[in-house]
């Protein structure tokens, strides 16, 4: 085929090939740019500035412009000034979307404060003023971030629940000038992120928790050392931050180890005697406990779990019951060996991590929550199987155990009292409190078991009741000291609800399953759950009321905290 040699015998373009902007037929072609290179369709038009305006100083997280203030009479702005500190007075905070302001005047507890931040929303959250502040850049932001994992640490180790760890954390962070840190706590693991801005990389740090231990007085420290950082009036730097942080971890406890081992047979002689033994039974008990806890030390020394450790403790304080049972039989005595087998097992169950669990719970720390009634839930199965087995090795010799010795309740008040006391007395030594902190938890304990015992020995209430506003009262009481000694408030409760722990109710229930009488032993046994669930929920119940309607002078609205609201699940 031929080629064409004429513009008209060409193929004509196709569409593509063609711009939507070439000039129709007729009109001239623009003249090229001076410099020949081909422009923009986008480019900017003549007149106008290329070049970006300038970025207000402050955080990228600041108020956007025209946002208005929560209250009346705030004027729109930035949250931050320059320097990083805040141009409103510390008592008020803005608020993004409106909401009311946080009052906290810097004399409430950093507890109450950091709590309400925690609630608020990461917009609405304030610049921190910077307490501790020792040159012109401010600490390094990594270390500060360690520091506030191994404080937070040692109170997850010691028991202390969720909210409180994170809200010790964020009390930490802010007082070094870190703002946007976002705490997270779980059984075992810390993380904490600190994110500068918007378009800056954050900073994460976690730190694991491997071994826990009971030491109240190391809690305490650690409650100082956290009030000494968020107070304006202590100067401490980084450095004598870590130094007083490794003398409260070389510190001894305070009290030596035989006497830990004599504060548990007491334990359990006054909670034999508080459900109706008599000196035979205080002495039984005090040997049978005694003997379980050495043979828990030598467990842990062997490094068996916790699990098989509880399983050991249980066997001695039964063994004890049953062998004096058989000798009530032969010696015709009319006491209450069964009184032997409870007060073993006050000195046992975990009410200290059963009511930390059901707090984590109704706090919205719902996986810290799961993780501690299932460390619940393993330590009162070893108890179980301890105790099971010597029961059901007694009822092959039998032994007389009478299951209906739980009816006959004895009444005799001053000497429930004294006991009742005195077991709060040694479970605060157990749990290595300070010296100051003892008398007090006693006194606490006395009172919830008198008005326990008023309740239902003398007005005929339901124990579940009873126990459930018995220790609301503890968590009321144990919340006003630990508030105005700006303290955890661990120490004050969880000795103090000793003596209405679920005794009598666990070991009737075990007696019901050795003896083959499963309808009886279930009873009993979710009587002991109901008890333990009423001690865990008046105890949080107790704590949320003191933070709500009572103030510590001078502290406003502080107590006042906005939490999360959910109707029907949704």
């Amino acid at each position: 085929m031929a080629e064409p040699d004429g513009p008209e015998d060409r193929k004509p373009q196709s569409d593509e090939a063609r711009s939507a902007f070439t000039p129709p037929l007729g009109v001239e072609q623009p003249p090229p740019p001076e410099d020949d290179r081909p422009t923009s369709e986008f480019a900017l038009p003549e007149g106008l500035n290329a070049e970006p305006p300038p970025e207000p100083e402050g955080s990228a997280f600041d108020l956007p412009g025209g946002t208005q203030q929560g209250a009346a009479g705030r004027p729109p702005g930035p949250g931050a000034g320059p320097g990083g500190t805040s141009p409103y007075p510390s008592s008020s905070y803005p608020s993004t979307y409106g909401l009311p302001l946080a009052l906290l005047p810097k004399d409430a507890p950093w507890q109450d404060r950091m709590r309400t931040l925690l609630r608020m929303p990461v917009g609405e959250r304030p610049v921190p003023e910077t307490v501790q502040r020792h040159d012109d850049n401010g600490p390094a932001v990594p270390r500060v971030l360690d520091l506030t994992l191994r404080i937070g640490e040692l109170l997850l180790a010691g028991g202390e629940g969720a909210e409180d760890v994170e809200a010790a954390m964020f009390a930490v962070t802010r007082a070094y000038g870190l703002a946007h840190c976002e705490p997270t706590v779980t059984f075992t693991l810390l993380s904490i992120s600190h994110q500068p801005s918007l378009v800056d990389d954050p900073v994460t740090a976690s730190r694991t928790v491997r071994r826990r231990g009971t030491d109240y007085t190391r809690l305490s420290a650690v409650y100082t050392l956290i009030d000494d950082i968020t107070s304006a009036d202590t100067d401490i730097t980084l450095e004598e931050a870590y130094r007083r942080l490794a003398e409260i971890r070389r510190n001894r406890h305070p009290y030596p180890g035989w006497a830990l081992t004599v504060a548990s047979g007491v334990l359990a002689g006054a909670a034999s005697v508080l459900v109706g033994g008599d000196a035979v039974v205080f002495v039984a008990a005090a040997l049978g406990a005694m003997l379980g806890d050495r043979l828990a030390w030598l467990c842990a020394g062997r490094g068996l779990p916790e699990f098989y450790q509880f399983v050991v403790a249980a066997m001695p304080p039964a063994a004890m019951g049953v062998a004096l049972t058989l000798l009530t039989s032969a010696l015709h005595w009319g006491g209450r060996p069964s009184a032997v087998i409870t007060g073993g097992l006050f000195a046992l169950l975990p009410g200290r991590a059963l009511v930390a669990g059901v707090q984590d719970g109704l706090t919205g720390y719902y996986i810290t929550a799961a993780a501690r009634l299932l460390e619940v839930m393993y330590f009162f199965i070893a108890i179980v199987i301890g105790v099971l087995v010597v029961l059901y090795l007694g009822v092959q010799l039998d032994a007389q155990l009478n299951p209906d010795a739980a009816l006959h309740t004895v009444e005799r008040p001053w000497v429930q009292i004294v006991a009742a006391v005195a077991l709060s007395m040694t479970f605060a030594i157990l749990l290595q409190q300070e010296r100051s902190t003892v008398l007090l938890v006693s006194l606490n304990g006395g009172v919830a078991w008198t008005v326990y015992a008023a309740m239902h020995d003398t007005g005929g209430i339901s124990p579940v009741a009873s126990t459930a506003v018995a220790a609301g009262l503890v968590g009321l009481f144990g919340q006003l000291f630990s508030r105005y000694r700006y303290a955890s408030a661990l120490p004050y409760v969880t000795a103090a609800i000793g003596p209405l722990l679920p005794g009598s109710a666990t070991y009737f229930g075990l007696l019901g399953f050795a003896q083959n009488e499963l309808d009886r032993g279930l009873a009993s046994l979710s009587k002991a759950v109901a008890l333990a669930l009423a001690i865990a929920v008046g105890v949080n119940l107790g704590g949320e009321v003191s933070r709500l309607f009572l103030k510590v002078p001078g502290a406003g609205r502080a107590s006042s905290r906005r939490a999360a609201k959910r109707t029907r699940g949704f």
